[in-house]
């Protein structure tokens, strides 16, 4: 039984390890009395690689094992070492890649537009049209996500005349490449739907921005405050009633107040992002994400020199420092390398 061939070792080995511990005490001559610091070894790897059942008891078997031939020694501990590691591969944390898709609404927190008496907010809803998506879930509760998403913002404030007509709009259009980066944390379990929390940093490049606006003939009012030249950098044809007013004697064509060719627009904006939602399994490797997102933009989305002419009263505006909140529903197509929880049995 000694010369049983080096090939039936490893097929007995690798295809079962508690039967493999069996043949190693049917070969198992008497202890090697020497001190052997390769246990120690073991002993940490066990430890470090959450091993497969009775390991240790496999690993006092191979370790001591006495043959003549210290080649067969050597096989079987490299053998147990590959096993070890196979079960720590087993257990590394699940990796998923998807495609996103969803639509926003913008909300352009502004003091200046929200106060003036001209403008009257409206919700739009943007497309998100495709997103990319790679996470990691280092246990149950807990992963990270990173996306790339394409997202179209924007709001469209309503110029409403003295007779509190709409005479005319105000857009403000941006397109982003957003690039979060969000802690995630799901509930336990193995039900095929779970639900998850999300949060982190976000960096957003701008691909695209423009404000404009465009106003028909008529009344308006003067904002308080607000000095008539400031009126007649925005509309050169008003002229001023010298009551709070002013009259627009003919249409007004769009005209852009803000572009991202001109570099009024800042072409990185840092935002906090936070969602939540559902993780729903369909296969053994797909599942479906539906998550209600928000980001919140940490400083004004025009850059610095727009602002510091805007606070000086020197701009084509008369805009307060703008922030931006964008909210929108998340779908979302996901492909497990591993198994989803609903098909693991």
């Amino acid at each position: 039984m000694k010369n049983l061939h080096l090939g039936q070792f490893s097929r007995a080995f690798f295809s079962n390890a508690s039967k493999f511990y069996c043949f190693i005490l049917v070969l198992r001559e008497e202890p090697d009395p020497r001190p052997n610091l390769s246990l120690l070894l073991f002993s940490y790897i066990q430890q470090f690689f959450a091993p497969v059942a009775s390991i240790k008891s496999v690993t006092s078997a191979i370790l001591g094992y006495k043959s003549k031939n210290d080649f067969m020694r050597k096989f079987l501990i490299v053998s147990l070492f590959t096993v070890v590691v196979t079960s720590g591969i087993a257990q590394v944390p699940h990796i998923h890649l998807g495609l996103t898709t969803g639509v926003n609404t913008t909300i352009v927190m502004d003091k200046g537009l929200s106060e003036d008496p001209r403008y009257n907010a409206t919700y739009t809803y943007k497309f998100a049209p495709i997103g990319f998506n790679f996470g990691v879930d280092f246990t149950r509760k807990f992963g990270l996500s990173l996306e790339g998403i394409k997202s179209l913002q924007g709001q469209i404030y309503q110029i409403i005349d003295v007779a509190e007509q709409v005479q005319g709009e105000r857009r403000i259009e941006m397109s982003y490449l957003q690039l979060p980066l969000l802690l995630r944390f799901m509930s336990g379990g193995n039900s095929g739907t779970r639900a998850n929390f999300n949060f982190g940093p976000q960096m957003s490049l701008l691909t695209g921005a423009v404000e404009s606006v465009e106003a028909k003939a008529g009344m308006y009012s003067i904002p308080e405050g607000t000095d008539f030249a400031t009126i007649k950098q925005e509309f050169p044809n008003a002229i001023d009633q010298g009551n709070g007013t002013y009259q627009l004697p003919s249409n007004v064509p769009s005209k852009d107040l803000l572009t991202k060719e001109a570099h009024d627009f800042k072409n990185t904006e840092f935002s906090i992002a936070a969602s939540f939602g559902l993780d729903i399994d369909l296969s053994k490797h797909m599942y479906l994400t539906t998550q209600l997102r928000g980001t919140y933009s940490l400083s004004d989305i025009r850059n610095g020199d727009v602002y510091n002419k805007i606070k000086s009263g020197t701009a084509d505006d008369l805009i307060a420092q703008r922030a931006v909140v964008n909210v929108g529903l998340q779908l979302g197509l996901h492909y497990m390398f591993g198994t989803t929880r609903k098909f693991q049995r």
